[in-house]
């Protein structure tokens, strides 16, 4: 048992060298059993594990309920190991080297299910002006996992209502496609036939715009959104990045591609 080994003499190692305190050296040591089972298990040994085999270790930590802070715990026990591994020339490097620490993950906001999403969608009822606006820009948003800002700015030269999508000016003066559905073109099309040219001022180019005839501002368009979830009785915090959030959620969970999701949202990462 090679590994045994290996643990062992690191644990005495950061005994004598570390002075660590007898509890943190008994968490390090329980945290080394629990890997080296997994490594049997798995048939691996120290000198072949790699990057994606020690993921593949924290995923089934997480799934056993370990929080992020365990997880890290785990992940630094194992990372002590592989580094005086490489001092020690046992390994040529050391496979922890780019994991992230489980814990520096953000908690993305929880998303909003479906069913919430199409009771938010439908909050804008009746025949006025506003409600035709901002149903189009709700559906609009939702529906191509726009950011705020680039929902705002939008131009009436970005629109392709014929091929159903639009062009976005994204950060770092990125541009890309991203289409829509049938129905939210809808929704803009009628915005422009009956709303926007009550409120259009000659050679405006921003697509929405509010009863004072100028563009929609990301403020007010962050109220509206959050009382329309009010009204759709949605006890989340309803934010418009929350919605671009949960598109992507959405995509992931029906099938489609992380790297197309990525380039719908416009992440040059998908962190």
């Amino acid at each position: 048992h090679h590994a045994d080994e290996r643990v062992d003499l690191h644990l005495s190692r950061l005994r004598v060298e570390m002075g660590l305190a007898p509890q943190t050296l008994e968490a390090y040591a329980s945290d080394l059993r629990a890997f080296r089972s997994y490594l049997e298990e798995t048939s691996l040994s120290l000198s072949s594990v790699d990057e994606a085999d020690i993921a593949a270790y924290l995923v089934s930590l997480s799934r056993r309920g370990l929080s992020a802070r365990s997880q890290a715990r785990h992940l630094a026990a194992i990372r002590g190991l592989f580094r005086s591994l490489v001092d020690e020339r046992a390994r040529p490097n050391d496979p922890t080297e780019l994991l992230v620490n489980p814990s520096a993950f953000r908690k993305l906001p929880e998303a909003l299910s479906q069913d919430e999403v199409l009771r938010l969608l439908s909050a804008p009822q009746g025949d006025a002006p506003r409600a035709i606006r901002d149903r189009a820009m709700l559906h609009l948003l939702y529906a191509s996992g726009l950011r705020v800002s680039e929902l705002v700015g939008l131009e009436l030269m970005d629109l392709n209502l014929g091929e159903g999508f639009v062009s976005i000016l994204g950060k770092g003066s990125k541009r890309r496609i991203v289409p829509f559905s049938f129905e939210t073109g809808e929704a803009i099309e009628r915005y422009l036939r009956e709303v926007r040219p009550l409120w259009a001022r000659p050679a405006e180019r921003a697509v929405f715009l509010t009863s004072r005839r100028g563009p929609m501002t990301r403020q007010a368009f962050w109220k509206l959104i959050r009382n329309y979830a009010r009204e759709a009785g949605i006890e989340k915090d309803v934010s418009p990045h929350r919605l671009r959030h949960s598109f992507a959620t959405h995509l992931l969970r029906n099938g489609a591609d992380l790297r197309v999701v990525q380039m719908l949202l416009g992440h040059s990462d998908i962190g």
